[in-house]
């Protein structure tokens, strides 16, 4: 039985160890010196985790990790992780981030796991999550294949599980993943960016509008709360009786890796703790506090250098508007493929 209790644990059903090179006056195509390298275990259940601890919620994350490093944890500072260790390596993503320009990112394709290797991570998670009495799953990031049947990961056990247990559930992934999950509508919320959304609906996203008819359908497919990322444009929450929209003024982007994973924890931080009524915002949470909350930290994140959320002092201010201006362009349209 585990000390600590804990609101929250996390999944990440592929972590990866992030590398990010830090780069003035990058030359394409050339020969480059990182002004210094930084190295995190991470991925975005991890970084959700590392972030919830900000403010002292110990948010255990369980990752099935290679086991062919097996240093990674101390050397890394992950001694809140839960590892299950299989055979083999841990991914790398490299991350190039350029001073006073953009962030460059390449993730390694996730390892597939073994059958038997999967069942024994929805065993842990679902240990985990009855040892720490969490009320919350949060289930984050690329989804690997199974080695024998070069199928992805089927989650449906976790959401059976977690059903029973009276659980409430984070989805945050993309692709056809996305678009899979959101029509099976077992998650309580599931967390896409603009260009996710729109390619899920298949649908352009040009207004505030525009996403809230999008995240509607998600609503009319099962799922409680639809929190749309926005970039520039903060974040519209979306239930079946509501729409949202929170946004902070612009602020100094460093890097953007990892921005979405510290909007579910600022979320998270908001929310998971409290007891709401029933009704709230007709999915018994409070929806507007979480998504106040939740750009913040997204706001803060992206100041910083790092992959995972280092600090949340000084956050900047959060504007609510509990009836958004559906006719409000976005900054950053999305246009569906094909």
């Amino acid at each position: 039985m585990a000390e600590r209790k804990s609101p929250v644990v996390t999944l990440t059903p592929s972590p990866t160890l992030d590398r990010t090179y830090f780069v003035k006056d990058l030359v394409e195509g050339g020969v480059n010196r990182a002004e210094r390298v930084g190295e995190e275990l991470a991925g975005k259940g991890i970084n959700v985790s590392r972030g919830l601890q900000l403010v002292q919620m110990a948010a255990p994350g369980v990752i099935p990790i290679g086991n062919a490093d097996p240093g990674v944890l101390k050397r890394t500072g992950s001694s809140f992780l839960i590892p299950l260790w299989v055979d083999g390596t841990l991914r790398v993503s490299t991350t190039v981030v350029e001073f006073d320009g953009p962030t460059t990112k390449i993730n390694e394709h996730p390892r597939p796991l073994y059958e038997r290797d999967w069942k024994s991570v929805i065993d842990l998670t679902e240990r985990t999550v009855r040892d720490y009495g969490a009320k919350w799953l949060v289930i984050a990031g690329a989804h690997p294949e199974i080695v024998e049947t070069g199928k992805p990961i089927d989650l449906q056990p976790l959401f059976d599980r977690m059903s029973a247990l009276g659980v409430r559930v984070v989805l945050d992934t993309s692709g056809p993943a996305l678009r899979y999950w959101a029509q099976k509508g077992s998650a309580t919320i599931m967390k896409p960016n603009s260009h996710e959304l729109s390619e899920c609906v298949n649908k352009d996203l040009n207004t505030i509008g525009d996403v809230i008819d999008a995240a509607r359908e998600l609503n009319n497919w099962g799922v409680d709360c639809v929190m749309a990322s926005l970039g520039i444009d903060g974040i519209v929450a979306v239930t079946k009786t509501h729409a949202i929209h929170a946004f902070t003024q612009p602020v100094k982007v460093i890097n953007t890796v990892g921005a979405g994973d510290s909007t579910i924890a600022g979320f998270l931080a908001a929310i998971a703790s409290d007891e709401s009524e029933p009704s709230a915002y007709g999915v018994g949470f409070d929806v507007a506090k979480g998504i106040s909350s939740a750009v913040q930290w997204g706001a803060a994140k992206v100041q910083q250098p790092t992959s995972g959320l280092q600090s949340i002092e000084n956050l900047v201010e959060a504007t609510v508007e509990l009836i958004p201006d559906r006719a409000r362009l976005l900054g950053e349209p999305a246009k569906a493929k094909g």
